[in-house]
């Protein structure tokens, strides 16, 4: 049980994420998770509308993972990947093969989503020196998000973006405007053009392009039409580009396809996979390519792929991740998912009427609602958690990414205190 003097070591001591040192704001000290709620220190007991950061898409203590970790932690928790392998490692390569694009043969297992989106932006470099054309530009659109370490922010948007700061110490890449065709709307043939005239002008130093495919995550979550990577895919082959798709938020059923990648029809060359990979129980990501691509890295200068994280192919976070990808071949999935969402569009829609809310979007398991005037961020903290739920609102956005498992009680409470919210001036700044 942590003392309130603990609290006040917290405070001055512990740096939490996107906080000042100087003026942090608030932190909920959690006593027990399961289910679909966490459990204050003081007792109160909160609906999780986030899925902790959206990777427990089946809620927290899912006996199959626990049981899967207990397993693994008695026999080999952990072992380097350099020269050896490990049955977790091949079971869960075993299990991906079947549920990734089949076109992705090859699979690096990395640490987080930043690390995964590192390893991909390496690989399209070092295909390319493999080819004796050695490129050193990605091309991507506006308010995207790729992760904190410098590769990834790199290709993250350079103004709109969280990392603009960094932006005089970052490799200089190539953006272009977001798409605006709606995902529920119709396609905007103009909105490619900037898209094709850029990939032309730099198509021999472009040696990727990299997207979020269908929905922009922490630069917006913003939900675009299919037609817009459609299109991307077909100028990646004309001009033979490689594409990175980042379904790290995307993947795993969130936006009610397996991949999101899926309500396009295609496939990119590389793949990034992370968060809900393990269920929510720990850190694991994956960055997975075609033969081809492969074997040309192999036959680069360096003969190998230059990258080998300590904790690469950890076994006890590959027997989880693959205890969820026997979860999640079930396919119950499909139906939770469907149900949160007709759920949203019964709930969050109408919101588009209050004088706060600039737009709803909604798609799979998330919805969002985006709101004139930034949050109070403390203020609508601690709004949410006297109403019983956590949601971590962030900008102008209070968005929902429940667990898929939520039943419609529970649903209905997180959705009640975001209408209420956006009904209290006081909690924007």
């Amino acid at each position: 049980m942590l003392t309130p003097q603990d609290l006040v070591f917290d405070r001055r001591h512990i740096w939490h994420p996107y906080t000042s040192m100087t003026e942090p704001l608030p932190v909920y000290p959690v006593a027990e998770s399961a289910g679909v709620h966490l459990t204050l220190a003081d007792g109160r007991r909160l609906v999780d509308g986030m899925s902790s950061w959206w990777c427990a898409q089946h809620g927290y203590n899912h006996p199959e993972l626990v049981a899967a970790a207990k397993t693994q932690l008695d026999t080999l928790p952990h072992v380097m990947f350099g020269g050896i392998t490990h049955e977790p490692a091949v079971r869960l390569c075993q299990s991906l093969r079947t549920m990734l694009p089949q076109n992705l043969a090859c699979i690096f297992l990395a640490d987080s989503g930043s690390v995964a989106v590192e390893v991909a932006l390496k690989m399209a470099l070092q295909y390319w020196h493999g080819k004796g054309a050695p490129r050193s530009k990605f091309l991507t659109i506006s308010r995207g998000y790729h992760g904190d370490t410098f590769g990834a922010m790199s290709v993250c948007d350079p103004v709109n973006s969280m990392h603009s700061l960094y932006s005089r110490f970052l490799p200089e890449h190539i953006f272009v405007p977001a798409p605006q065709s709606r995902f529920d709307g119709e396609w905007l043939e103009n909105d490619i053009t900037a898209f094709q005239t850029a990939l032309h002008t730099h198509r021999h130093d472009t040696a990727a392009v990299i997207l979020e495919p269908i929905v922009q995550g922490a630069g917006g979550m913003r939900v675009y039409h299919p037609d817009y990577l459609r299109r991307v895919r077909q100028l990646c082959d004309q001009y033979g580009v490689l594409l990175i798709l980042d379904e790290i938020a995307t993947g795993f059923g969130r936006t009610g396809k397996l991949f999101a990648c899926e309500h396009a029809g295609i496939a990119p060359d590389i793949m990034c996979i992370g968060k809900a990979l393990t269920g929510g129980m720990m850190t694991l990501s994956a960055a997975a390519t075609t033969r081809k691509v492969a074997a040309i890295i192999s036959r680069s200068e360096a003969g190998v792929f230059m990258h080998g994280p300590t904790f690469m192919g950890n076994p006890l976070a590959c027997a989880v991740a693959e205890a969820n990808m026997q979860i999640l071949a079930r396919g119950e999935w499909q139906a939770q998912v469907a149900a949160v969402e007709a759920h949203f569009q019964t709930a969050l829609r109408p919101l588009s009427a209050e004088p706060n809310v600039a737009d709803v979007r909604i798609i799979g398991a998330i919805g969002v609602v985006e709101t004139h005037k930034p949050v109070n961020m403390a203020a609508m903290q601690a709004f949410f958690v006297q109403m019983g739920v956590w949601i971590r609102p962030f900008g102008k956005l209070l968005y929902l990414m429940p667990p898929y498992i939520i039943q419609a009680d529970e649903l209905q409470q997180l959705t009640d205190a975001v209408a209420a919210a956006v009904r209290r001036d006081d909690l924007f700044a």
